[in-house]
């Protein structure tokens, strides 16, 4: 959902389905009007698409025992990107599947679904230019910077959000000022590799 309204109306009806007690169905809604991106995502940042797929399924599994906690203090989508890298960064850190992770039989197919049609659109969108590979030469964290700003559209306080920070909402306007001076430095980076690869005229 890349239009604003239709994202706000989106999460309505998710939040909706949450409040109503249908947990399930809240989930599944909600990886099939946000999941192309979050695979994008994770296709981005884990430069593994099998890895990628791993995270997304993982991160199914997040969404539905998470989501009838979910306080909607911040947006519903803000609060999927954490959990998208959170399950990225624990899959690294222990390939294994954790014990105890398993969806009921009644949603694992809904989920399942899911993260096939997904696949299906970003195979289908996917586009290998210039820019994207030279984005891979960044500092991981300076890429995902990257990503969620000019790829995601995402709000400086969403970003701090996703990034975390022992500090929770607290300190969440200083935390989005430090960003936002990295992603500075960062598109700084990205011009002058690009001027280097003759991507874009030296001025």
């Amino acid at each position: 959902m890349s239009d604003p309204l239709e994202r706000d109306a989106g999460e309505r009806a998710i939040r909706e389905l949450c409040e109503a007690g249908r947990h399930a169905d809240a989930t599944t809604a909600a990886l099939r009007a946000y999941g192309v991106e979050l695979l994008g995502f994770l296709r981005a940042i884990a430069g593994d698409p099998d890895l990628a797929a791993e995270a997304f399924a993982e991160l199914g599994e997040d969404v539905w025992k998470g989501l009838p906690k979910f306080r909607w203090q911040a947006s519903l989508r803000s609060w999927l990107y954490a959990l998208a890298r959170n399950a990225l960064a624990q899959l690294r850190r222990d390939p294994r599947r954790r014990p105890g992770r398993n969806l009921p039989l009644s949603l694992a197919p809904e989920v399942a679904a899911a993260v096939r049609t997904v696949t299906r659109e970003i195979q289908r969108t996917e586009v290998k230019d210039g820019f994207r590979i030279l984005r891979e030469q960044l500092d991981p964290e300076e890429h995902e910077l990257l990503l969620l700003r000019l790829d995601r559209g995402m709000a400086w306080k969403d970003i701090a959000r996703i990034v975390g920070s022992p500090g929770g909402d607290d300190d969440l306007a200083t935390r989005a000022a430090a960003l936002r001076k990295r992603f500075e430095r960062a598109k700084a980076r990205l011009k002058k590799l690009a001027i280097e690869h003759g991507l874009i005229d030296r001025k």
